[in-house]
């Protein structure tokens, strides 16, 4: 009989310390199974109080917003999907609760006591609670009791999720750490896959029609020609440069063609362009054109027009150089 007085009374320091555990585990376990549903759990003023409460032997991530319109925090509204994905892909990358690490939101609606506690008015911050780094003493590994929890500033810092799931990474103890999972968009999936296969099916039935004009030789050698002449012409120094198209010459005309030689405007490389389009034209018709008229005399003028035709331009345009470059040496009657 003793001997079972005796061993009662050893058990009962093991279940007092068992009882004051006990509340503590069901603290934890009782938010994790609502984060399990529901996750950043929703916050006000007393589950603030009964999650930051020590002891803990559990983190909390807390976002602190203003959500309602009068408040003006456009932050708080762009933030918002990316928290509430950084707080599902925790929960579910850890059902098990290893990380022991719960997320919370907490408005400035729903908790103005607690704002004004922790010192904020209306910035959007996050901060984590962990066990180690409250005021009053914690239990659990790697607890420091009397620690202030630590506070993201998103002014000072990229406000993405992959930001602050990597700042809340590197402040927990040990554990597991899920990655950030974006949710598939099937939807986009499902319009990209609809529209290639309306694609293929245009193609399918265009086809018999589009193969010979892509396998027309005129075609690709006017599209070569065009893009040889803008190119050479300075179209993508006008790109690059975002140079005018005109500009005044000083006594209330219009200058066409820039000084110097690395100046240019935009209608100037129209006119170049235009010039040198003339020039392959004639230089194409005395080539090929012109041998094929069957009739001599009509074959001597077509000779001497384009001649002409060539002797203007390649004139014209050696005097565009001297107008940008007064030094230039050469030129060719009648410009």
């Amino acid at each position: 009989m003793k001997f079972l007085q005796a061993l009662t009374w050893s058990l009962l320091p093991l279940a007092a310390l068992a009882s004051k555990k006990s509340p503590k585990v069901e603290k934890f376990d009782k938010f994790h199974k609502k984060a399990l549903s529901s996750s950043p759990i929703k916050m006000g003023d007393s589950e603030y109080e009964t999650l930051t409460k020590a002891p803990r032997d559990y983190s909390v991530a807390i976002l602190l917003t203003a959500m309602e319109a009068q408040y003006g925090c456009q932050p708080c509204r762009d933030f918002k999907p990316e928290w509430e994905l950084l707080a599902s892909s925790w929960v579910k990358g850890d059902k098990a609760g290893e990380s022991r690490l719960l997320f919370g939101t907490l408005d400035f609606a729903d908790a103005k006591l607690t704002f004004q506690q922790v010192g904020f008015l209306l910035p959007m911050r996050t901060f984590v609670e962990v066990p180690e780094q409250i005021i009053d003493p914690t239990v659990g590994p790697g607890a420091k009791p009397g620690e202030l929890p630590l506070r993201y500033e998103f002014g000072s810092n990229p406000s993405s999720g992959a930001a602050v799931h990597g700042w809340i990474s590197r402040h927990l103890p040990p554990g597991p750490r899920p990655p950030i999972v974006h949710p598939v968009n099937y939807s986009g999936i499902v319009i990209g896959t609809t529209i290639v296969l309306g694609l293929l099916s245009v193609l399918r039935v265009a086809w018999p029609f589009v193969v010979p004009v892509i396998q027309n030789r005129n075609l690709w050698a006017a599209v070569s020609l065009l893009s040889i002449l803008m190119f050479t012409s300075g179209h993508m120094y006008n790109h690059i440069r975002g140079t005018p198209y005109v500009a005044g010459d000083g006594k209330g005309g219009i200058s066409y063609f820039a000084g110097g030689f690395s100046n240019q405007f935009g209608l100037e490389s129209q006119i170049v362009a235009t010039m040198y389009g003339v020039l392959a034209f004639a230089t194409i018709s005395l080539a090929l054109k012109v041998p094929r008229i069957a009739d001599p005399k009509k074959q001597q003028v077509a000779i001497w027009v384009w001649s002409a035709i060539m002797l203007a331009m390649y004139s014209f345009l050696l005097s565009t150089f001297r107008v940008k470059n007064g030094g230039y040496p050469f030129w060719l009657p009648p410009f």
